[in-house]
């Protein structure tokens, strides 16, 4: 069963896309704010896919039910990993990916991004997918499941430009989360554009700026492809 989305589009029959993974506890809603500070009028059309993560019992919150890509155990984010649900939710992007493919979006169209805990299922499901994709951002995260990674990462996306951002302050994923899964990527080879920002658990207008850089260098990549 396909997730419940919000989608915008940013003109009409949009043959590139964006999908866009919340974090824990927020909903498809939460970064449809930004788009007017991130979409550039060059850009080619658009559809920005949020999907709603489902709803599911989260330890961290004592058991309580709350949308989650994966359970949290503890504040321990490296531990004692929800590798079935992780798994579970990267069955969930294929399925969005596969959506797009339907509705005239090539695979090498698509950008997969996340935040926090979307952000650890964009790179999870990103470096598996079997066609190359236009590129991954990942916002205050890490790799998850990252000592299984490297041997079910596909050579299709081994060559994919990665966006990484993540705040020095964040109590929520410490920054040296995020640098230890960079350094592990860029050890396997891919290229991976960091970017620190002096905030916590969140997004800046920095980090947007930054992040509309990278997507027009990749969507003018993308546009010859339409």
């Amino acid at each position: 069963m396909q997730l419940e989305c919000v989608e915008h589009e940013t003109a009409a029959n949009p043959r590139h896309a964006v999908i866009w993974l919340h974090g824990l506890g927020a909903d498809g809603n939460d970064f449809v704010p930004i788009l007017p500070q991130l979409v550039r009028p060059e850009w080619p059309a658009l559809r920005f896919v949020f999907p709603h993560a489902p709803v599911r019992p989260i330890s961290l919150n004592g058991g309580l039910p709350m949308r989650a890509w994966y359970d949290i155990a503890g504040f321990d984010l490296a531990q004692r990993q929800d590798e079935a649900g992780i798994r579970a939710s990267i069955d969930e992007v294929e399925r969005l990916i596969a959506r797009e493919v339907e509705r005239g979006v090539p695979v090498a169209n698509i950008v997969l991004t996340g935040f926090s805990q979307g952000g650890a299922i964009a790179l999870a499901a990103g470096l598996r997918h079997d066609r190359a994709l236009a590129a991954i951002v990942a916002l205050s995260t890490y790799l998850p499941i990252a000592e299984v990674t490297a041997g079910e990462r596909s050579t299709a996306n081994a060559a994919t430009p990665i966006f990484m951002g993540h705040g020095a302050f964040d109590p929520v994923v410490p920054q040296y989360l995020g640098e230890r899964s960079r350094d592990q990527l860029r050890g396997w080879g891919y290229r991976v554009d960091w970017r620190s920002y002096p905030m916590a658990h969140q997004v800046c207008p920095q980090e947007i700026a930054d992040l509309a850089e990278f997507l027009t260098m990749h969507l003018g990549t993308m546009s010859g492809l339409s």
